[in-house]
């Protein structure tokens, strides 16, 4: 019984920590927008992507509320590309058809046939 009442203190005062660190990143990130003086913040395709798969979890209501850096579409656009990029198959698939026959095999049979040209394409 007594375990559990310190594991919900501590549990509380983490959770207590947390929200203070949250509330002044989020306070920081106001100042530092402020200073921009309305200019666009411009964000490499790589941050964009960090943000958008940290995004992800907090849900769309939320990031109208908190985003500042881009906006909740920008962010969930991303967070799409990064999945089809994620189960792209592309890179897995095998050309069709017949494998390629090695250059040195294909030097060497244009070779005999031009060394033997009444021997014939079967035999060779």
């Amino acid at each position: 019984m007594i375990l559990q009442i310190l594991i919900a203190m501590l549990a509380g005062w983490i959770n207590r920590h947390q929200q203070q660190v949250i509330s002044y990143l989020q306070d920081e990130n106001h100042v530092l927008k402020a200073q921009l003086g309305g200019r666009r913040l411009r964000l490499t395709d790589i941050q964009r992507c960090g943000l958008a798969a940290l995004a992800h979890p907090l849900g769309r209501q939320y990031l109208k509320e908190t985003a500042t850096n881009a906006t909740p579409d920008t962010l969930r656009r991303c967070y799409k590309r990064l999945i089809v990029q994620k189960f792209d198959g592309s890179q897995q698939r095998r050309q069709r058809g017949r494998p390629r026959v090695a250059e040195e095999v294909e030097l060497l049979v244009v070779r005999m046939a031009e060394e033997n040209p009444t021997r014939g394409y079967r035999r060779i």
